[in-house]
């Protein structure tokens, strides 16, 4: 039996299943490619309405068109359409391929960072000791005193948080515009520092250490099933140890489904200077 004869086998049993469960929307089986056996990226696929027969059709569409969130997708009896829980599998394994991955090497050297690293060990210890993350190991504290200047202004600081992937997204774009934009307005720049297994507390940690007016952090979120790749920036004035969240003020969801990269970095500009005309963030800052 060769491979086309069981492609023809699994399309006449799901035409089967579909006919015997009334309601259910008419689907194809997945089409398979050759003899390879590969059949396309699930989650590469637009989202269809599976609702049969909606009372409003046209509203669905327009708020399928507005969200990511899983709407519309119907169900078999008292269980989701294979379509909808193979998709949901495999936002699954993405976010969870985003947290445990690294942020790509060849970005970190084209773009020129200091590297460092938090107390973290490795992702496990990541996971399950967030404070270690907020702490820089003794090797990067003797390494950023030898390399970054202290007293900048404004000390750009990324981290790889809970989503690698997005730093790999989308630091290039908003990292060049808050730059550009920074350097144009005046503002003396510390050195670029990126620091590995990252979380939004080690700018305590920088910030004791090298005395900047203000860090400006880019850190990966934590990712959902709609998207690995949404970024926030966290701005903290005179950040120290002891400093809390509610002193730091966050831009969050930048990524090409949410705020573009581009128009964060004007954004971010746009807060600097607020931030640095009144010597504030967080929730004292008035915007």
């Amino acid at each position: 039996m060769n491979n086309q004869d069981i492609q023809s086998i699994v399309q006449s049993v799901m035409a089967q299943l579909q006919q015997k469960t009334p309601g259910t929307p008419q689907t194809s089986a997945p089409t398979v490619h050759g003899n390879s056996g590969e059949i396309p990226d699930i989650t590469a696929k637009a989202p269809t309405l599976r609702v049969p027969n909606p009372e409003n059709r046209a509203a669905y569409e327009d708020m399928m068109k507005s969200t990511s969130a899983r709407i519309g997708v119907w169900r078999a009896g008292t269980r989701p359409l294979t379509e909808t829980m193979l998709k949901f599998r495999a936002d699954h394994g993405v976010a969870q391929d985003a947290v445990l991955s690294y942020v790509d090497d060849a970005i970190l050297q084209e773009m020129g960072f200091l590297c460092l690293e938090s107390k973290v060990a490795d992702k496990d210890e990541f996971l399950t000791r967030p404070d270690l993350g907020r702490i820089l190991s003794d090797d990067s504290i003797a390494k950023m005193k030898a390399e970054a200047p202290a007293g900048a202004q404004v000390q750009i600081v990324v981290g790889d948080g809970l989503s690698a992937k997005a730093i790999d997204a989308n630091i290039r774009d908003v990292f060049t515009v808050c730059k550009q934009g920074l350097q144009a307005k005046g503002y003396q720049l510390g050195k670029d520092i990126f620091v590995k297994n990252a979380r939004v507390g080690v700018v305590n940690c920088i910030g004791e250490i090298l005395r900047p007016e203000m860090i400006l952090l880019f850190i990966g979120e934590r990712p959902g099933l709609g998207t690995a790749e949404s970024m926030s920036a966290y701005l903290t004035y005179h950040p120290v140890q002891g400093t809390v969240e509610a002193q730091r003020t966050m831009i969050s969801n930048i990524h090409k489904g949410g705020i573009p990269p581009v128009e964060a970095g004007a954004q971010i500009v746009s807060l600097v200077e607020k931030i640095m005309t009144q010597k504030t963030s967080g929730i004292d800052l008035k915007l």
